[in-house]
């Protein structure tokens, strides 16, 4: 790694990424394999309303929330590299159409943030021959366990006294703070930067169950440290609402049609990803860490020498 780009390492994270939110280079989205979306932006009602910036969907059948994270302009004035980095929900119900679209992304490793329980009750992913998921666990607090005990329990007072009354959201808040404090969680994503900033390291996927929370926390991070402006990662991480939306739904009718919840409303605030979920986690690592810049040095141990290796990766 050559000293300039150490100094420029310097120069970006120390100033831009620790102060805040500098202004997007005005770049027009290129085009790709890819379906694009129109990013999504949180007002207090809750709704979204569409930005400038479109999102590089992948579609497929079995799972519904696979982008390239690539195509972001960076306030540098570069833009995020097409074809290296993927998000995506779980893969364990792909076609088989989906595993052959999957192979055509030439991906050279598979990360799962999923916990042993959610592997249990969901399954292994399905991928393309001789690519198997590499574990990498990231705690949930539990709540997964909750969520189905209290589905399985089919009794609305129960569900109730578990999800509701804003238990559902304070949970969800606990869990985006450990994303700062967790010592495990935070290894996890830094071993994952590390593996993404590898040269040798060809195109990288990584995931949860949902694709929205462990994998929308792990975006913002990459993103961010990329120099792209905050609230473009922002509005990557707000935007799985759009593409979980018609799934979350059929999924709350099909357990109402059941009977076995009487209110799926209940389940509301742990399908959606919500402003103060991210505001959590961000307070969180202001407090602990000084800011962004604190969080990926001293919270997850990446030396300039990453960093810039992010860039120079990532960033043309």
């Amino acid at each position: 790694m050559s000293r300039a780009r150490i100094r420029l390492a310097i120069a970006v994270f120390a100033s831009a990424l620790a102060i805040g939110t500098p202004p997007a280079a005005a770049h027009a989205a290129p085009t790709g394999r890819s379906t694009t979306a129109t990013t999504t932006a949180s007002t207090p009602a809750g709704r979204y309303h569409p930005q400038a910036e479109t999102i590089r969907q992948i579609p497929l059948q079995g799972a519904v929330n696979v982008r390239d994270l690539g195509g972001y302009p960076t306030w540098t004035g570069g833009r995020v590299r097409q074809g290296l980095v993927y998000r995506s929900d779980a893969l364990g119900k792909l076609t088989p159409a989906d595993v052959t679209a999957l192979s055509g992304l030439g991906l050279g490793k598979v990360v799962d943030f999923r916990i042993p329980m959610e592997l249990q009750y969901d399954g292994a992913d399905r991928l393309p021959a001789g690519l198997t998921a590499t574990s990498r666990p990231v705690s949930d607090l539990g709540l997964y366990a909750t969520l189905l005990g209290a589905i399985s329990s089919g009794d609305p007072a129960t569900q109730e006294r578990m999800l509701g009354g804003g238990r559902a959201e304070a949970n969800m808040r606990d869990i985006y703070r450990t994303f700062v404090t967790g010592p495990e969680n935070r290894a996890q994503f830094a071993t994952t930067l590390r593996e993404i900033a590898d040269a040798k390291q060809g195109p990288l996927l990584y995931h949860c169950t949902s694709g929205k929370d462990r994998t929308g926390w792990m975006s913002y991070a990459l993103l961010r440290a990329l120099a792209v402006p905050e609230s473009t990662a922002t509005s990557d991480y707000l935007a799985s609402n759009t593409f979980r939306a018609a799934y979350d739904a059929q999924l709350r009718a099909g357990l109402k049609q059941s009977g076995r919840m009487q209110n799926p409303d209940l389940l509301i605030p742990l399908q959606e990803v919500r402003q103060d979920y991210l505001d959590a986690a961000t307070a969180q690592m202001d407090a602990d860490y000084g800011g962004f810049y604190g969080y990926l040095t001293d919270g997850l141990g990446l030396d300039l020498r990453t960093l810039a290796k992010l860039q120079d990766k990532l960033v043309r």
